[in-house]
């Protein structure tokens, strides 16, 4: 990844070059040429605009497109902006189930390149703002070559081997849209086909998500054996986790990449930890002689097919690399489950999305350094780039409105009543746990969108109010924290860099490892505490 966003010479160049110039001769850019801060957030804006529309038209008007032979209808307007947003963002959240609601046109003429385009903007957006920290003349790269190249050289072929691995572990990939089969119950049934593997592999490595099959990583023909779904736990993780060490080679420090790694871990680690323990302890309520309980010892919502450990470690990393691929029923996991999903959420950088959830770690570390620079007295600057007012405004702005997209929008659905949280349905006697918990899930509805996670709580959301809001939560969720960092990187590119001196923070350190790791915590905990308090701390009885 580095040879990659360095632009220097790398494995593939004799037969991938001639393909990459004849697409820069296409799209009408120059790899000689470096944008700075505007042109390249002009540049994200146009590829963007472009995919949500190609995205937009396929969903509304899929019905009378090719390659539909199961004949699905057109999505309403609503539904069909909500989706294309979704997966423009990186988000891939649906309010639709993917066997009755996708044609294989739509699949594979849209969301497939949805997956590549919106990954690989994530990556390109965190290389410039890395430069920033290592450029003088303010510029950041050029974005055409940065999205043309983390595909040539990092996605399509990691996408490629991914699929084939998938097969050999299982998963279907053919043309065939469907096949029939005949139950041993009876009667025939109708199971959905296509290039599962294929969808699979690019949907978990680019942080996308989104299931070829509405049970997604639960379902048998995405994630056939145990063997498959620690696999996909790898897959997950591959480049969010390379990230830190593409930032240090990008900067030329190779110790700076541990304490970030460091924080990564630490944060995942209990996050694993902390949901297995409350998953593995048995509910009281399900002990009521009214309640069916299978023998087998599980918590309800866990697939059976995978052990307890290794079921949720898949659902944690999942969550908190921002990929929302689900294994299991999230709306029946603890309270305190749903928290730490939650807090994984709201953090978004441990390790958070393709590109961007380390962007926020930046984010965060610049915010840390300055918070301790004027503790201690230090000068503020980092990798001899001063850190000022401004850069500060940008990355609390980052901080800020990722709340304020979570809570209104969701005060909003709870207080106006387009969402009820209780009604005849309620069980006896648990009024105040059923409250919680369908607040937990608007809660968790927004927060999902507006950390372009895409994990949901499978409940009745497929509404207009639910999708319109929905989508402008994912859109400015997206690119507004985007617009910050490659405005901040701008800004750094044109200062001259600065020796370090006997105040400099030595970051390169276990010290600011955990004071960065509690620095996280600290700050994600004041902003949703009381939120939290409401939704699964209430329903857990605290």
């Amino acid at each position: 990844m580095g040879q990659v966003f360095l632009y220097r010479p790398a494995v593939g160049d004799r037969f991938l070059l001639p393909v990459e110039s004849a697409i820069y001769r296409l799209l009408g850019t120059s790899p000689r040429h470096s944008m700075r801060a505007r042109e390249y957030l002009a540049a994200l804006g146009l590829v963007s605009l472009f995919l949500i529309v190609w995205l937009y038209l396929w969903f509304t008007f899929q019905q009378t497109l090719p390659d539909n032979p199961l004949g699905i209808v057109n999505m309403p307007w609503y539904e069909g902006f909500h989706s294309a947003a979704s997966f423009t963002t990186n988000t891939d959240f649906v309010h639709f189930s993917s066997e009755s609601a996708l044609s294989q046109g739509t699949i594979v003429f849209a969301i497939q390149i949805a997956l590549f385009l919106s990954a690989s903007s994530g990556l390109a957006v965190v290389a410039a703002f890395i430069r920033g920290f290592v450029r003088k003349d303010g510029t950041l790269g050029n974005f055409y070559v940065d999205i043309v190249r983390s595909m040539t050289r990092i996605l399509v072929p990691l996408a490629f081997l991914g699929a084939i691995l998938l097969v050999l572990f299982g998963v279907p990939e053919t043309l065939a849209a469907y096949v029939t089969v005949h139950p041993l119950g009876g009667g025939t049934q109708t199971i959905p086909l296509g290039p599962v593997a294929s969808f699979q592999s690019i949907s978990l490595l680019g942080t996308n998500g989104g299931g070829f099959y509405s049970a997604n990583a639960g379902s048998p023909f995405a994630n056939p054996s145990e063997a498959s779904n620690l696999f996909q736990i790898g897959w997950m993780l591959l480049i969010p986790i390379s990230t830190p060490f593409l930032f240090s080679t990008m900067v030329k420090r190779p110790g700076e990449a541990l304490p970030y790694l460091g924080t990564i871990l630490l944060v995942l680690v209990v996050a694993v930890g902390l949901f297995l323990a409350y998953q593995s302890v048995a509910n009281a309520d399900l002990a009521l002689p009214q309640v069916a309980i299978g023998s087998n010892g599980y918590p309800v919502g866990q697939e059976t097919r995978f052990s307890l450990a290794s079921g949720s470690a898949f659902q944690v990393v999942s969550v908190y690399d921002n990929v929302g691929a689900n294994n299991l029923a999230i709306g029946s996991v603890s309270p305190v489950g749903q928290m730490v999903l939650l807090f994984g959420m709201f953090t978004q950088s441990t390790p958070g999305g393709e590109g961007t959830g380390f962007g926020t770690l930046l984010i965060y570390a610049l915010m840390a350094i300055f918070v301790g620079g004027l503790m201690v007295g230090r000068t503020p600057e980092y990798l001899g780039k001063k850190i000022g007012q401004v850069q500060i405004r940008w990355a609390a702005l980052v901080l800020f409105i990722h709340p304020v997209l979570i809570l209104v929008p969701t005060a909003i659905a709870t207080l106006g009543g387009f969402v009820p949280l209780a009604g005849p349905t309620s069980p006896a006697g648990a009024s105040t746990a059923y409250i919680a918990h369908s607040f937990t899930n608007v809660l968790y509805e927004f927060t999902s969108e507006s950390a372009n996670n895409g994990s949901g709580m499978a409940y009745s959301d497929n509404t207009l109010f639910l999708n319109f809001a929905g989508g402008i939560v994912m859109l400015v969720g997206r690119f507004l924290p985007i617009i910050a960092m490659i405005t901040i990187g701008g800004q750094f590119a044109e200062q001259e860099p600065v020796p370090p001196g006997p105040g400099t923070l030595q970051t390169r350190s276990l010290t600011f490892m955990l004071y960065l790791a509690f620095f996280v915590i600290v700050l994600t905990g004041l902003l949703f505490l009381p939120v939290l308090a409401l939704g699964p701390l209430s329903q857990q009885g605290f």
